[in-house]
């Protein structure tokens, strides 16, 4: 896997790890750390996928990929959705504006 992408994904699955354990206390700094975490994992994936010299037409293909297969099958099953959804505008050239991303 793009090293990256590797490091960004650990960080976001650390951050969903601390966010499913966060107190009442610390849920809203951990959710945000988290989604931080997740937006910066999916910049690293366009960057290297921008790099790609072929490029996959749609989700799918991409999902093929071995760097974005070993991604989605580490991706918690309540975010798998999100991942993909952000892969698909990744494949499609679209860029998310910031004030559209989950909440």
């Amino acid at each position: 896997m793009d090293a990256t992408i590797e490091k960004a994904l650990r960080q976001t699955l650390d951050a969903w790890e601390r966010m499913k354990r966060s107190h009442e206390d610390d849920a809203e700094d951990d959710a945000n750390q988290f989604e931080a975490s997740f937006y910066k994992l999916m910049d690293a994936i366009r960057g290297w996928f921008n790099e790609l010299p072929a490029k996959p037409e749609s989700l799918e293909d991409a999902l093929l990929l071995p760097d974005l297969a070993e991604v989605a099958d580490q991706m918690p099953g309540e975010i798998v959705l999100n991942f993909e959804t952000e892969l698909e505008l990744i494949v499609d050239g679209q860029i998310r504006v910031d004030d559209e991303k989950y909440d």
